[in-house]
């Protein structure tokens, strides 16, 4: 392998750790080459960034290495942190969201059946950030209204289709698992997606619309 090339692979793996890197845990990752020529492979990469004045460095930091941004650009990347976890959802609320997402159709009933808790303020607040909309009534007693998610929760996930939401292995009402669910979209988010959900394993509530019966996603936003 050509140093060139090796050090378009360090620079993905410094860009995509947020952890300092070890020279020993690179060439676990890049066999070709040894220790040394990744080494020098790295200081090439400290060396263009610096000429090039960019506004971030390689730093040697706890004994590995890591890309970070330069001192001068802090207050800036401390005001986009006070506005992105302004948009931070609650664990509540992405309990909630996860739920109406794999049982969609869902009422609030059945969320609260799920959640055990009463689910009004998350569900107006996950209706305010326009993650999940009323998507029809239920054909029971009352006629009680039925959400689904949203548009924006597909971009927000970075899915193209509710058919990518990532299958649980251990998915019952009386256990949600959020963690899993976390990782799930997680691992959707970097692009690992394995296993897809056909629309027909979307688990639906009892008397719910058929799918080809449900409004296009995205539509009454």
């Amino acid at each position: 392998m050509e140093l060139s090339e090796a050090k378009k692979i360090i620079e993905a793996l410094l860009f995509a750790s947020e952890k300092p890197i070890t020279i020993e845990q690179m060439k676990e990752v890049i066999e070709e080459i040894d220790a040394k020529d990744i080494k020098t492979a790295l200081l090439e990469l400290k060396s263009e960034y610096e000429n090039l004045g960019r506004s971030f460095k390689v730093y040697e930091v706890a004994g590995g290495y890591q890309m970070v941004t330069e001192p001068a650009f802090a207050e800036y990347l401390k005001k986009f942190y006070r506005v992105k976890s302004k948009d931070k959802l609650s664990k509540p609320a992405l309990e909630t969201l996860a739920i109406a997402a794999y049982r969609q159709p869902i009422t609030k009933a059945e969320i609260e059946d799920i959640r055990g808790v009463n689910v009004d303020g998350v569900i107006k607040t996950l209706a305010d950030r326009l993650l999940i909309r009323i998507t029809g009534r239920k054909d029971a007693p009352g006629r009680p209204i039925l959400y689904g998610t949203t548009k924006e929760f597909l971009d927000r996930f970075g899915l193209s289709s509710l058919n990518e939401l990532p299958k649980l292995s251990e998915f019952t009402e009386a256990d949600i698992g959020l963690q899993e669910v976390e990782d799930g979209l997680r691992k959707v988010k970097e692009g690992d997606r394995p296993d897809r959900l056909e629309d027909s394993q979307v688990a639906q509530p009892e008397g719910a619309p058929k799918p080809e019966d449900r409004p296009a996603e995205g539509e009454g936003k």
